[in-house]
């Protein structure tokens, strides 16, 4: 049987290639996609819902599915605010797999990080860590957890300095090995891949994803 999903973030690295795949493929007969601003191309099975945290609860009604998709995160250069910063990382996604599993959803799938701690002294890595924690205590069925290191991709006006970072990645690399291999850096568009892979597996309880992990189901 064929499912339906929803995917959070879907206008970004990774939620914008999840999307597409998503949409390709056979697993899932009709995809919500939840926006600040609408995806420029139409397709079928999808469906765009324009919401962010302040907005939710009022189109929750249109927020039924199986399997939710959580692509949400910022930066501090986005984001210089540390509130503002918390809200977008942390307090969304929770929001997020609160609504839909009230709304009989069974399985989340959320972007961490490698490294999410909720005793980290680094704030990013702390968030990530709160926000993991407050998704499982939800409840869901399957919660799914996916902490890649630096991600590579094509993003919107990368600059100059971005790509001689990914070249030197792909130079450092094969040089973490052993328990260093989950720091390797990772094509946004693999962990996507992974997602929608994990998707279809369907394994209940819940799963945390390494590099290694995601690499595998890519």
């Amino acid at each position: 049987m064929q499912k339906s999903a929803i995917v959070f973030g879907a206008t970004g690295l990774i939620g914008g290639h999840l999307l597409r795949y998503l949409l390709d493929r056979s697993t899932h007969s009709k995809v919500t996609a939840v926006v600040r601003r609408k995806v420029t191309f139409n397709h079928p099975k999808l469906h765009q819902v324009v919401a962010d945290l302040q907005t939710l609860n009022e189109v929750g009604d249109l927020l039924v599915a199986d399997d939710v998709f959580c692509c949400l995160g910022t930066t501090r250069k986005k984001t210089p605010d540390l509130n503002a910063y918390y809200q977008i990382d942390h307090d969304y996604p929770v929001a997020a797999a609160k609504l839909t599993k009230d709304n009989g959803a069974k399985a989340f799938f959320l972007v961490s990080s490698v490294g999410a701690n909720t005793e980290s002294s680094n704030f990013y890595l702390r968030i990530k860590g709160e926000t993991e924690r407050d998704v499982k205590a939800i409840g869901m069925e399957q919660n799914h957890i996916f902490r890649p290191s630096l991600l590579t991709g094509q993003r919107r006006g990368k600059r100059f300095l971005e790509e001689v970072s990914e070249g030197i990645l792909a130079i450092v690399n094969p040089l973490l090995i052993g328990g260093l291999r989950r720091y390797r850096s990772i094509p946004a568009a693999s962990v996507a891949r992974a997602m929608s892979k994990a998707a279809k597996e369907a394994a209940s309880g819940n799963h945390i994803y390494y590099w290694d992990d995601i690499k595998k189901l890519a």
